[in-house]
C-alpha cells in the first residue's frame, strides 16, 4: 500500500515533458507485449522485432522489419492500427476523451500536459482544440476510407477492400506510412484517386491540430495567426519545390520516372515531394533515385511536418524561423520580422536549440550505425533520418539492420516523436537564476 502512494507521489511530481515522455513508454510496452502474443504474428517474431514495430507504430514513423500485411495477423495488424492512432494523435488526448465522457473536470495540471503534448504556448483552449481535433480525425478518416473504398472494393472485394481502406486512411493521417503491401503504394503509382486522397491525408495530418482548428474559425488568410500563415504558405512553398526538384532529377532515370507516361510522372513526382515530411508512404523505388534527390529528401525528413501535427521532425515552422534569423542578420537588422509581427528572440533561440539538439541526435545515430552496419554510408544516413522524422521511408536497410542497429533506431524514433526537447527537459532538472552576469566578448566566424 506504501509502495503504491509511493508511486502516485512520484507520478503527481513529475513534469508535463515526463509524463508526455513516459506515456509514449507505456505505449510502447503494451504494444511489444501484445506484439508478442502468438494470435499477432503467422510465424511468431522476436522480442526486438516486437518492440522496433511497437516503437515504430506509436511515434508513427512506419519503418518496418517485418512486412506489415503477410507477418502480421489481422488482429495483430489491428494493434498496429491502435497503436498508430494512439502515437499519432496522443495518449494524452485520449485520456482527455475518457475524463469528458465521465463527465470530470480538467483540472490545471491536465491542461499542462496537454499544452506540452500540442507545443502550445499557453493552457487557454487546450480542450477545446482536443475535442475540435477528435471530431476532425473522425471525420477526415470516414471520408478517406469512402473514397478508397470505391477505388479498392471494386479490386479486392467488400472485405479486403474495406479493411484496406480503414488501414490506409489511419495510416496516412497520422503520417504513419505504414502499408498493407510489401511495395507500399509503388501498385498505384499514377493513380490519381490513390495520390490525392493518400496526400490529402497526410499534408492534413501534418500541417498541425492548432491550423486545422484556426481555419476551422476563420475564414480569411490575413485573420489568422502568424503560426497558421507560416505553415500554410511554407507547406505550399516546400512542396512545390521539392515536386519540380524530383521531377527534374528523376524525369530521365529509368528506374523511377524513366519509365513512366507523362501523367504518371507528375503524380510520382509530387507524392514523393510531399511524403519526406513525416509521411513515409513511397511510390516509387528509394533505393533507385538519384543521389541528388536522396540528399534532398534528407532535408525534407530533418524538417518534417508542423507543430501540434501527427508528423515530427525539427518542425516546417523551427526551419523558417532559422533561416528567416540568418537573413535579418545579413542584413544588418535587430528584430526578425515576418509577415509584420516580430519574433521574441525567445522563439529564436528555442528554435536554434531544436535543430542542435537534432543534429547531435542524429550525428550520434549516424556514427554508432556506421559502427554496427556493413552497408554504404549513404544508407546509414537516410535510415538515421529517416527514424528522427518518423518518416518510415528506407532503402532497404531496416529488415536487415543487426540487433544493436535496430536499438539504435528505436531510440532516435522514440526522441523524434516526443521531441528533442521535450526529452531534454524531462532529463534536466530546470533551475532559474535572478543573478546576471557582465556581458563578455567571444570571436565567432
Amino acid at each position: 500500500m506504501f509502495f503504491k502512494k509511493e508511486m502516485l507521489h512520484r507520478t503527481f511530481q513529475m513534469s508535463p515533458p515526463q509524463i508526455l515522455a513516459l506515456s509514449f513508454l507505456v505505449a510502447i510496452v503494451i504494444g511489444t507485449v501484445l506484439l508478442k502474443l502468438p494470435i499477432s504474428t503467422v510465424e511468431g517474431i522476436s522480442w526486438i522485432d516486437a518492440l522496433f514495430t511497437a516503437t515504430s507504430a506509436t511515434t508513427v514513423t512506419g519503418l518496418v522489419v517485418l512486412d506489415t500485411g503477410s507477418a502480421f495477423t489481422i488482429y495483430g495488424q489491428f494493434i498496429i492500427m491502435i497503436l498508430i492512432q494512439i502515437g499519432g494523435l496522443g495518449l494524452m488526448t485520449f485520456a482527455v476523451l475518457i475524463v469528458l465522457i465521465l463527465g470530470k473536470k480538467i483540472g490545471l495540471r491536465e491542461r499542462l500536459i496537454v499544452q506540452e503534448a500540442f507545443n502550445q504556448t499557453s493552457i487557454g483552449g487546450v480542450i477545446r482544440l482536443v475535442k475540435i481535433l477528435l471530431i476532425f480525425t473522425l471525420l477526415i478518416e470516414a471520408i478517406a476510407v469512402l473514397l478508397l473504398s470505391i477505388r479498392w472494393v471494386p479490386e479486392y472485394g467488400w472485405a479486403h477492400g474495406i479493411y484496406s481502406s480503414i488501414f490506409h486512411s489511419i495510416s496516412a493521417f497520422n503520417n504513419a506510412g505504414f502499408s498493407l503491401w510489401a511495395d507500399s503504394l509503388m501498385g498505384y503509382v499514377g493513380d490519381p484517386v490513390i495520390n490525392i486522397v493518400i496526400t490529402l491525408l497526410f499534408i492534413t495530418g501534418g500541417i498541425g491540430f492548432t491550423v486545422l482548428s484556426d481555419l476551422w474559425h476563420t475564414k480569411e488568410f490575413h485573420h489568422l495567426s502568424l503560426h497558421s500563415k507560416l505553415m500554410l504558405v511554407g507547406t505550399f512553398v516546400i512542396n512545390t519545390v521539392a515536386m519540380l526538384f524530383i521531377f527534374t532529377v528523376e524525369y530521365a532515370n529509368p528506374h523511377t520516372l524513366g519509365s513512366l507516361a507523362l501523367d504518371e510522372k507528375v503524380w510520382a513526382a509530387y507524392f514523393q515531394a510531399v511524403t519526406p515530411r513525416t509521411a513515409g508512404f513511397n511510390s516509387l523505388d528509394i533505393a533507385s533515385m538519384e543521389q541528388g534527390s536522396i540528399v534532398f529528401m534528407l532535408l525534407l525528413m530533418f524538417i518534417g511536418a508542423g507543430s501540434a501535427s501527427t508528423g515530427s521532425g525539427i518542425k516546417l515552422t523551427t526551419f523558417i524561423i532559422i533561416i528567416m534569423a540568418v537573413w535579418t542578420f545579413l542584413r544588418g537588422r535587430n528584430e526578425t520580422v515576418i509577415f509584420e509581427r516580430t519574433i521574441r528572440n525567445q522563439i529564436i533561440i528555442r528554435s536554434l536549440a531544436i535543430v542542435v539538439i537534432s543534429l547531435l541526435a542524429v550525428f550520434l545515430s549516424i556514427l554508432a550505425l556506421s559502427i554496427t552496419e556493413s552497408v554504404p554510408f549513404i544508407m546509414i544516413v537516410f535510415e538515421a533520418f529517416s527514424a528522427f522524422g518518423t518518416v518510415g521511408l528506407s532503402m532497404g536497410l531496416t529488415g536487415d539492420l543487426t540487433p544493436i542497429g535496430k536499438e539504435i533506431i528505436i531510440v532516435l524514433m522514440f526522441i523524434g516523436r516526443i521531441g528533442p526537447l521535450t526529452l531534454a527537459f524531462s532529463l534536466a532538472r530546470t533551475q532559474k537564476s535572478n543573478v546576471r552576469y557582465a556581458d563578455g566578448e567571444v570571436f565567432t566566424g
